[in-house]
């Protein structure tokens, strides 16, 4: 009788649950008590169901359980007001719309008070309507108040329905947006030299104070006693270091002092021309904290900065030169806190990261690393390293400057005024039983030789050449004095690289390349097919303040078009061919064309790939990576091994597997 009594029970309790909640009872998740005090709890406390079932049963569920009581409280919302339901979750919602309606139109304290979120704004015939998610769109109160704003301007109420939980989350988004920009401007106005070029010091009073290492950038930046010229280069430090930057060039020109940020490999103006009289002041006052002789104007000279930023360590590369109207200053920024290492994380195709994996994992032999300064080599190198840095294995490095630290290895610095250059410290390694060296920059023919010797002696070697590809490595080796045949039998491979901007995945602009753009770069698609490329959307310079004012700049890439670098590579793995032909001495372009024939993808093939994947654009191809003589390998590596494609008949490199121009997974001869 009693089994009898509590099953009617729980019936009656199941018969007044809804479907989720009866399908949690089912799964046995709760039983129908536990629901119905749920229930209650939910009602009371206003707290989402969800969350009091998670905190009364000390379980969390699923995703796929969260998703169906979210779709049945919205179903359940639609139903009780009468209007359609938001998912924020499925429906592509604009955050700048979103900013700009509640910044232009509706107030955040209406949209807090009433808890609603304007969605967008349309044309609806001859009036303008304006979508409002609302969490009760029967609040008349908040009806008189959007109403009150939208008739004025012949603006037409439009209502949906939205959870609290989801109202809560986008009025969160748009806070935190707002919190950023604040701190942005306070940053900007901090950073604003402006108030420092009034009464400057220019006979050279105040330039001196007590210089520490360990000094915070972030503390000197509030220090309003500092005398205006120390304050103006600390706000040019700070505000490098908060952009991310490279390179900071100090340049002086004829009737101004002109400020230059390198970023992504760019150089753009970071300030306003400042005044032709401050020249002197700001470069002693660099020549000062990087403790290098302010007497002497008539010589480069080399130094470095250290400071601390927002518990980060920073150094500073500067170099002096003189020059027509003021010795000019460079600072390299090297802030290893901001690099992630690993070939993983570098190399995005495969097959690449798979030919250079496999080069590191070798016993002894030579990998070269070449390309320009700044095109991420020394990044390069310690991804190796930090894939080789095991207990087991002995590494020790050469390096002018250490950029990285990397714990469980042996750095040297070199120091050439000791007579520790590269070649030297290279010798004393060989005596310190190592497995893995690094040599930070072969430049001299004693250290190719020296390094040729430690990798034919059992050591596996690292280091850079200054190169435009991979095959050049071979004949750069010979002007130096290596014989044809050392390079042969001690060189595993060598890796070319360079770095072009990511172009920004929010605002870019998709656009059908016609078939002569396509030529120019040795591409071509035939029949029906078109390829789907992007542009950057960069917005001119004289624009940036309105836009960004009026919250239409996208957030990402604040108007330039690109937000970070993508590596670029060129990895030419040594073969029994390419052996073959080092060892008589072949010539570069016949080596470049073996190691193609052999699989190899130039830079100006890899770049192509990235461009078609959507990660950068052709004008990013053209700065930094295409040559007519890449050009002419990739054409000469085609007409001997021509395939086309069996759905859009485009000619392919006999290396590749699939169609680039339309993902067809076959192709014919």
């Amino acid at each position: 009788m009693t089994n009898s009594s509590s099953t009617r029970k729980a019936l009656v309790l199941q018969k007044s649950f809804s479907p989720f909640s009866n399908k949690l009872v089912e799964a046995g998740f709760v039983d129908g008590g536990q629901m119905q005090q749920a229930l209650v709890e939910s009602r009371k406390s206003g707290r989402a169901l969800t969350d009091v079932l998670e905190s009364m049963t000390g379980q969390q569920l699923s995703p796929e359980l969260l998703r169906q009581y979210k779709k049945q409280q919205l179903f359940e919302l639609k139903i009780l007001y009468g209007v359609e339901s938001l998912d924020p979750e499925v429906e592509n919602i604009s955050d700048t719309q979103v900013t700009s309606l509640i910044g232009s139109l509706i107030s955040v304290d209406i949209c807090r008070r009433h808890r609603l979120v304007p969605l967008s704004k349309t044309q609806e015939g001859e009036h303008l309507s304006v979508l409002v998610a609302m969490v009760d769109p029967e609040n008349l109160e908040a009806q008189d108040d959007l109403n009150r704003i939208l008739r004025p301007q012949k603006m037409k109420l439009r209502r949906m329905v939205i959870s609290v939980e989801d109202y809560q989350r986008l009025m969160a988004k748009y806070l935190d947006e707002q919190v950023a920009k604040e701190k942005k401007l306070d940053f900007e106005q901090a950073v604003d030299v402006r108030t420092d070029l009034e009464d400057l010091d220019l006979d050279g009073g105040g330039l001196e104070d007590v210089i520490d290492e360990d000094d915070d950038l972030g503390a000197a930046l509030q220090d309003a006693g500092a005398a205006p010229v120390i304050a103006l280069v600390n706000k040019i430090l700070v505000k490098a270091v908060q952009e991310e930057i490279s390179d900071i060039h100090i340049e002086p020109q004829e009737e101004f002092l002109r400020i230059r940020f390198r970023k992504d490999g760019v150089l753009k103006e970071a300030f306003p021309h400042l005044p032709k009289k401050i020249i002197p002041a700001v470069c002693a006052r660099f020549k000062i904290i990087a403790e290098l002789d302010i007497a002497e104007r008539r010589l480069p000279q080399d130094g470095r900065i250290r400071r601390v930023f927002q518990n980060r360590k920073i150094d500073f590369r500067v170099s002096t030169l003189p020059s027509r109207y003021g010795e000019k200053v460079v600072l390299r920024i090297l802030d290893n806190s901001s690099t992630q290492l690993g070939l993983g994380m570098l190399i995005s195709d495969q097959e690449t990261l798979k030919i250079v994996q496999d080069m590191a994992k070798k016993p002894f032999g030579l990998i070269l690393v070449t390309g320009p300064t700044g095109s991420g080599k020394t990044t390069t190198l310690y991804s190796v390293l930090s894939e080789r840095n095991d207990p087991g294995v002995n590494i020790s490095t050469a390096e002018d400057p250490i950029e990285y630290a990397l714990p469980g290895i042996t750095q040297v610095q070199v120091i050439r005024e000791k007579g520790m250059n590269f070649a030297s410290i290279l010798r004393a390694f060989l005596r310190q039983d190592p497995d893995v060296i690094l040599v930070g920059e072969t430049r001299d023919p004693e250290t190719a030789k020296t390094a040729i010797e430690a990798a034919l002696t059992g050591h596996l070697v690292l280091t850079t050449l200054h190169t435009n590809d991979a095959a050049g490595a071979v004949s750069r080796l010979g002007e130096m004095g290596v014989e044809p045949f050392q390079v042969s039998s001690s060189l595993l491979g060598v890796l070319a690289q360079r770095l072009v901007r990511r172009v920004c995945s929010e605002c870019r602009i998709s656009y059908k390349p016609t078939p002569e753009e396509l030529a120019r770069y040795g591409m071509t698609v035939s029949g029906d097919y078109e390829m789907t490329l992007y542009k950057a959307n960069q917005v001119p310079t004289d624009q940036l303040s309105q836009l960004r004012e009026s919250g239409k700049l996208c957030q990402k890439c604040q108007g330039g078009g690109y937000k970070g670098r993508v590596g670029v590579y060129e990895v030419m793995r040594v073969t029994e061919r390419l052996q073959q032909l080092i060892s008589d001495g072949a010539p570069t372009e016949q080596v470049k064309e073996a190691a193609v024939e052999e699989g190899m993808n130039t830079l100006l093939a890899y770049s192509l790939n990235l461009v078609r994947e959507g990660h950068t654009t052709l004008e990013e191809v053209e700065r930094v990576t295409f040559t007519d003589k890449g050009l002419e390998a990739e054409l000469k590596a085609k007409r001997k091994s021509v395939l086309s494609c069996t759905t859009c008949n485009a000619e392919l490199h006999h290396e590749w597997l699939d169609c680039p121009y339309c993902l067809t997974p076959r192709y014919k001869e």
